[in-house]
């Protein structure tokens, strides 16, 4: 397999707003960043994906860009940024920017002339159209509750928005907008930057004449099937390969919601005329119910296991993958898909930083997910910050669809605002993010779970992380070796090797909370073999084990 920097690499995801506040305003900036750059190197990290710093209405949290040149006046300035990444590289951290450029803010320049006339120049950098019959275009429902057309009165036709109103989809099937995105990515690459996080670029493309979806739930079609994975969506990123990504050393990854294996051999292929690899969903959205997320559905094990099998072997010498747990749009992995209670916290959380980190692909870490930060314990719709969650709430209420109790506690459980509180750096006030008031609460369960607590203690999350991080960059198998699941009907045991050349490795998840019994492999069972790293104390793997409850553990 051929060698590349950014698949031995390991990403930390700084979601800048819940980061580090350094001037006491309650929000997150560039300056708390670069104060903390520290942490990331001292994890071991070498590539930070920064979601989105750029001038923002902030009506979905910087994923609504009005000026792409531009720092939001919250989180500093251009200067800030220039220093930030000039620290960061001088520690030897590369930054990765969030690209959104499926959409643009309504308050983007291009949006505001656009909106002016039906034959103003920019009209056509997005997406408008005549109504039909006195109601919207067609169909289709946004990402973010009600219709995806909004009408402008002025000019007596709708604009197409897939997620906020206030986020206009760009038309990419005009040459001019092509050209404006690739002469802006040009623009920071000249500046230093080492990549691109693609912000739904999967769905940049829609199918001409913008058919009526398949009716769900809520009562819009959805427009998944015209929209995502589009005609010419690989044609614009091998421009956009052509125009700028060729021309520099960068790692790229595209968020492609609705991407199957077949696509993403396309997006992400070896040959790599589009992107280095993807984001794909299909373990995130095992969980999902008839009301898209919001339920109390648990993962099943057998399921998840056969999802990132699939794309361990399938993509295996044809693409690369990328390997996450959670995210800026995800609850917390550990309340989700470990133990959040006191007594198996940290155990949970390293055992599932194991079974990820493990296996092929670029690892990434989400802030926060390497001090085993859990889900927010929510009382009131009040403290909720999201429009996701808040519109979904308002819409599946009124509805009569879910009952209010029961749609918060789907809030409380699945909502991204989740991930979105602050990192809990200490147990001062505010958990040493802040020392204004913060702009969404923070877990009150910073007063043990915390940074400053960890570093010190060798058995801590944080410090298993760092374990893990340096064997994948000792050993090679971890990053290039191909994967095999055994036990796939276990309903409690994720077990699979690693096999380079004439080197194997087992590794052993239980995801439990009982003890299992397990019998080692017979080619494992040697005296020579040795435990890499385990969450309990085992001196030795016996040939045969009681596994405790959400023990892991990597043989070499």
């Amino acid at each position: 397999m051929e060698k590349a920097w950014w698949k031995e690499s390991v990403v930390y995801q700084i979601y800048p707003r819940s980061f580090c506040d350094s001037n006491g305003d309650g929000i997150g900036d560039l300056k708390g960043i670069t104060n903390k750059l520290e942490h990331i190197k001292e994890l071991g990290a070498n590539v930070i994906w920064l979601s989105p710093v750029y001038e923002s209405p902030n009506d979905d949290n910087g994923y609504d860009i009005s000026n792409y040149r531009g720092i939001m006046k919250e989180f500093g300035t251009i200067e800030d940024f220039d220093r930030m990444l000039e620290k960061a590289h001088s520690l030897g951290l590369k930054i990765m920017m969030d690209l959104v450029v499926n959409h643009t803010s309504d308050e983007h320049p291009w949006f505001v002339e656009s909106r002016k006339s039906k034959d103003n120049p920019y009209r056509d950098y997005y997406i408008w159209r005549d109504g039909k019959e006195g109601k919207e275009p067609n169909n289709w429902g946004s990402c973010f509750s009600g219709s995806a057309w909004n009408y402008d009165e002025s000019t007596d036709q709708y604009y197409l928005h897939l997620f906020s109103k206030k986020q206009p989809d760009l038309n990419w099937d005009n040459p001019k907008v092509r050209r404006e995105v690739f002469d802006m990515m040009n623009w920071w690459c000249e500046k230093g930057i080492d990549g691109f996080r693609m912000d739904v670029i999967s769905m940049i493309s829609k199918v001409p004449g913008l058919p009526d979806g398949p009716v769900g739930a809520s009562g819009y079609g959805s427009f998944g099937p015209y929209s995502v994975n589009g005609p010419h969506v690989h044609e614009y990123l091998q421009e956009m390969n052509r125009e700028v990504l060729s021309r520099y050393d960068l790692i790229t990854v595209g968020e492609c919601s609705g991407v199957t294996v077949d696509e993403a051999k396309k997006y992400a292929s070896s040959s790599g005329k589009e992107l280095n690899m993807v984001f794909q969903f299909e373990h995130m959205d095992l969980d999902s119910g008839e009301s898209f997320k919001w339920n109390h559905n648990k993962i099943k094990l057998t399921e998840l296991k056969k999802i990132m099998s699939k794309w361990q072997t399938e993509l295996e010498g044809k693409a690369w993958n990328s390997l996450y747990w959670c995210n800026h749009d995800q609850p917390r992995m550990l309340s989700r898909m470990g133990n959040d209670s006191d007594e198996y916290r940290e155990i949970s959380a390293k055992m599932l930083a194991t079974c990820l980190h493990m296996m092929q692909g670029t690892p990434y870490v989400y802030q926060g997910e390497e001090l085993g930060m859990t889900n927010y314990p929510f009382t009131s719709l009040s403290e909720f910050r999201d429009i996701e969650s808040i519109n979904a709430y308002k819409e599946l209420t009124e509805k009569g669809i879910i009952e209010p109790d029961a749609m918060f506690d789907y809030i409380s459980y699945k909502g991204r605002d989740n991930a979105r509180t602050p990192i809990q750096w200490d147990d001062s006030k505010n958990g040493g993010f802040t020392t204004g008031t913060p702009w969404i609460p923070v877990n009150p369960n910073y007063v043990k779970v915390n940074a400053k607590e960890q570093y010190t203690r060798e058995d801590s999350v944080f410090n298993y992380y760092k374990k893990l991080i340096s064997l994948r960059k000792q050993n090679p198998i971890i990053v290039y070796g191909t994967y095999k699941l055994l036990l796939p009907d276990s309903e409690e045991l994720y077990v699979y090797t690693r096999t380079l050349d004439d080197r194997k490795i087992l590794v052993i998840c239980n995801y439990a909370e009982k003890e299992v019994a397990f019998e080692l492999p017979e080619e494992f069972s040697g005296e020579e073999r040795t435990i890499w790293i385990g969450n309990y104390k085992r001196e030795k793997a016996d040939k045969k084990m009681v596994l405790k409850p959400y023990e892991c553990m990597v043989i070499g």
